[in-house]
C-alpha cells in the first residue's frame, strides 16, 4: 500500500487529477503569486503622498504649528515675568496732603466777635493775627486773620476760600509765593493753595456788593477774599461782624 492511500482521510476526498489541466491551473496560481510579490515598493504608497507639493504644504503647516506654540509659550513667560516685576516695584501710593495750612492744634486762637489782637501786636506794617470768627446766625467758626496795611488799616479776611472749602494763607514768605504760587510780589499775600489764586490786600477788586480788598493777581479766582469789619477800641482790634 503506498503512503498517499496510507495516509488519505476518508472523510476529506482528495480531488481528482486531471493531467494537463490540474498542473496549468497550479502554474497560474504560482505566476500570480511571483507577479505579486514582485511588485515595487513604491507603487504601494498612495498617489497622495508622491506629489512634491503637498509634502512643501505638511512641512510648512508644522513649522507654522510650532512656531505659534513657541511664540505663546513666550509671550505667557514674558507677561508673567513683567508682572512679577511690576509688583515688586510698585511704590506704595503716597497719602494725600492738604496744602491748606492748619492752625497748630495747641494754638490758642481768640475768637470774634470781640477783641481779637491788640495794637501793640499789631505795630508793624504786614503783621498779622490769626484768629476764628463764630458766625452768629449759623455757628460756623470760620478762620481769618487780620493784617495791618502800609496805609495804617487793619483788615480783616475770611481764610476760608469764597464758595469753597479750601483754606487759604497769609504768606508773608516771597520766595515762597514765587516758588508755589508763580507770582513775583514785594509785600504779603493772600493765597490760595488749591486754586493757586493771589489776593493783593493793597488793591480792590470787585464783589457781589461792590469793591472789595484783595485784587485777584494771580491764577484763578471767583472773587476778593470775604472781608470781616474790624475796628479798634483803646488798645484792643475788634472782629465786628462778616461780609454778607
Amino acid at each position: 500500500m503506498s503512503d498517499e492511500t496510507k495516509h488519505a482521510d476518508p472523510f476529506k476526498p482528495q480531488a481528482p487529477r486531471i493531467p494537463g489541466v490540474t498542473d496549468q491551473a497550479a502554474r497560474d496560481a504560482s505566476a500570480a503569486e511571483a507577479k505579486r510579490q514582485s511588485v515595487p515598493l513604491s507603487s504601494k504608497i498612495p498617489p497622495i503622498l508622491k506629489s512634491p507639493a503637498l509634502w512643501i504644504i505638511s512641512i510648512g503647516l508644522i513649522v507654522v504649528l510650532l512656531a505659534v506654540g513657541f511664540g505663546v509659550r513666550w509671550w505667557n513667560t514674558a507677561r508673567t515675568s513683567h508682572e512679577a516685576q511690576s509688583s515688586e516695584q510698585e511704590a506704595p501710593v503716597a497719602p494725600v496732603v492738604d496744602l491748606a495750612p492748619q492752625a497748630p492744634a495747641n494754638e490758642n486762637l481768640p475768637f470774634g466777635p470781640g477783641p481779637v489782637a491788640t495794637t501793640a501786636e499789631l505795630s508793624k506794617t504786614w503783621s498779622s493775627r490769626r484768629f476764628t470768627f463764630r458766625a452768629p446766625l449759623t455757628a460756623d467758626n470760620i478762620p481769618a486773620v487780620v493784617v495791618k496795611l502800609p496805609s495804617g488799616v487793619y483788615w480783616g479776611v475770611s481764610l476760608r476760600e469764597p464758595f469753597g472749602n479750601c483754606q487759604m494763607e497769609y504768606v508773608t514768605d516771597l520766595d515762597r509765593l514765587d516758588s508755589f504760587y508763580h507770582y513775583r510780589a514785594d509785600h504779603p499775600m493772600i493765597a490760595d493753595p488749591c486754586s493757586h489764586a493771589v489776593f493783593d490786600l493793597t488793591r480792590y477788586g470787585p464783589g457781589p456788593n461792590g469793591m472789595v480788598r484783595g485784587e485777584i493777581v494771580g491764577g484763578a479766582g471767583v472773587r476778593p477774599p470775604i472781608a470781616i469789619e474790624m475796628s479798634v477800641k483803646g488798645k484792643d482790634i475788634i472782629a465786628v461782624k462778616v461780609e454778607e
